[in-house]
């Protein structure tokens, strides 16, 4: 049974939205020329991940899901609108989007003339459509466990692009080859980087237990010559 804060850790890491799944590469590589744009960007993600995955884990259980309306009145027990479920779910993240680029605008005027078009391109941000249906699909117990996988996955998100923009920094000063100049050596580093946060896979989590971990694994050789030694 996987705690909160496996399902947060494994957000950040194993299953890091960037390098996991490359769900929301397009202003992954577009936004990541600098850090404070990327930092930004990284941060806009958190808060919209924050918010809308549990708002959605609230709509997908007590409104969408077959039986999901009983607390309104047990003879609306049979209803089923999850067919509904994309475009309410598009709509939370359009409106929560809205909402982060109003205050973006008013509190950061500079940061939003930096970002532009890709402030609310988050709404189309293929990760945080994928944060909502991950949620659904993974059937999280209690919204903790959703607003933890929420907030994990904006981190990992935010450690993806950063870390790419400070490479990208210093790569400008590096002697990189003509034909490997922009998104070329960009797509080089982020193979690289993906292999990295792979390495992450090998956390043995909470529902492993230390005996599993050292349990030894026999393969087809081994059984041949166990069978041939016991008879």
């Amino acid at each position: 049974m996987e705690t909160t804060l496996d399902i947060f850790v494994k957000a950040i890491f194993s299953e890091n939205m960037i390098f996991a799944y490359f769900l929301g590469m397009c202003s992954y590589l577009a936004v990541s020329k600098t850090v404070k744009t990327g930092t930004g960007l990284g941060f806009a993600v958190i808060f919209v991940l924050g918010v809308t995955v549990p708002l959605n884990y609230l709509l997908e259980n007590y409104v969408l899901k077959e039986g999901a309306l009983n607390w309104i009145d047990p003879s609306f027990e049979t209803i089923d609108l999850g067919f509904l479920s994309f475009i309410m779910f598009i709509a939370v993240i359009a409106s929560v989007v809205q909402l982060v680029e109003m205050l973006v605008e008013k509190f950061a005027p500079a940061l939003y003339g930096a970002l532009g078009i890709f402030l609310p391109l988050i709404a189309v941000n293929c990760s945080i459509l994928g944060g909502a249906l991950f949620m659904a699909d993974r059937q999280y117990s209690t919204i903790g466990d959703a607003t933890a996988f929420g907030i994990g996955s904006g981190i990992g998100w935010f450690l993806a692009i950063v870390s790419l923009a400070a490479i990208r920094e210093k790569v400008r000063y590096s002697n990189v080859p003509p034909a490997l100049r922009g998104l070329g050596i960009t797509f080089i580093i982020t193979g690289l980087m993906g292999m990295a946060f792979m390495s992450f896979m090998g956390i043995k989590y909470e529902g492993a237990t230390k005996n599993e971990n050292l349990k030894p694994v026999q393969t087809q050789t081994s059984q041949i010559i166990n069978d041939k030694t016991n008879k």
